[in-house]
Order: structure tokens, then sequence, then C-alpha cells
């Protein structure tokens, strides 16, 4: 007889959504352009379940040419019509513009010498906290890095958004302690523990 497998509540028993949970969340990401991907995914959550977003993964990449930020920062009102017709995204002209700005900043800051990863990641303190105590919907810290993004002009990075994407790219390992993760993560967070 098998053991079961033990998993953060949220995963629940959707398999899409128990296979980014153990693959996907939580594990720390160095690459700049995958971290800004998934900060936009996670605007684009903003008042919807995450499951939402993941389901229409693959559509939002096919739309935005694979989360490009050079492609998608020369994005025009044509591009942002051909997006509000689009039925496998969230189709939000606020989310859209949104990500066409964050791409254009991300341009910008590259432009400047400014690598996002290692941007992000100083913000967090240059090595994943590892959470033992209550999962919380945000933090001091992910109301510090909100109030940086918002500086830099980035839109829909309040700070629930910014501690979901902190989670989801491993800034902070807050998989449950009995959860199978939970050590498989805080081990690959000790492996490189800054960009």
């Amino acid at each position: 007889m098998s053991k079961e497998i033990v998993r953060c509540s949220w995963a629940g028993n959707d398999p899409l959504y128990c296979a980014y949970h153990d693959q996907e969340w939580g594990v720390p990401e160095y690459d700049s352009r995958a971290l800004w991907e998934m900060l936009m995914l996670e605007g684009f959550q903003a008042g919807l379940a995450w499951i939402v977003i993941l389901r229409k993964r693959d559509s939002f990449r096919k739309a935005f040419k694979n989360f490009d930020p050079a492609k998608i920062s020369k994005f025009g009102e044509t591009d942002i019509e051909r997006l509000l017709q689009d039925p496998g995204i969230v189709r939000s002209r606020a989310k859209i513009e949104a990500t066409i700005n964050g791409a254009r900043i991300y341009m910008e800051m590259q432009a400047a010498g400014d690598d996002f990863a290692t941007f992000a990641w100083n913000l967090a303190g240059c090595k994943p906290i590892q959470n033992s105590g209550q999962v919380l919907a945000k933090t001091p810290l992910a109301e510090e890095i909100s109030k940086t993004l918002k500086k830099r002009g980035f839109k829909f990075v309040g700070p629930v958004i910014v501690y979901a994407w902190m989670q989801a790219v491993g800034m902070v390992n807050d998989h449950a302690p009995d959860c199978f993760r939970k050590k498989a993560v805080t081990a690959l967070a000790q492996k490189k523990a800054k960009p």
C-alpha cells in the first residue's frame, strides 16, 4: 500500500494545481525573464483564483510572445485590441496595459544595466526566506517591495500580489511543515543563495 503524499492544503486535488505545487511553487527562480513573467501573471490574477491563470498560462504565453519584454514593450493599440479579443487570456485592458508598461520598465532597467533578477532578489534580501510560522497574505517585506516596484512604475503590484509572487518564485518558502516539498525546496534554496 502506497503512502499518501501530503501537500500544502491549497493544492487540493486538481492535477494541474498539484503539478504546479510539486514542480514549481516555491522553487527559487533566478532568471530575469521568468521572474518578470510570473510578476505579470500574478498581476493578471488580481481578483481571481490562481487556478484561472494557471489554466490560461499557455494562452497567455502565446498572446504575449512568450513574455519576451523586448517584444511586448513594442505593443501598441492594435495589440491591445487583439488581446482584448483573445478568449484564452484575462481580457482586462488595465492588466494588459500594465503588462506592456511593465515590459517597457524592464527594458529601461536592462538598458541602464539593471538586471531584473538581481534587482528583485536584492529587494528580498538576496536569499530565500524559510518560513516556519503562519502563512500570511502579505508581510512587511512584501509591502516594502510593493512600494519599490510602484516607484519604478509597475502596476498591479500591491503587497498581496507581491507576496504571492515571492512565494511562487521561491523568495519565500511557505510550504507547510508537513508538505512533502518543504525539505526539498529548503535544500534548493541552500544550493544557490543569491543570483
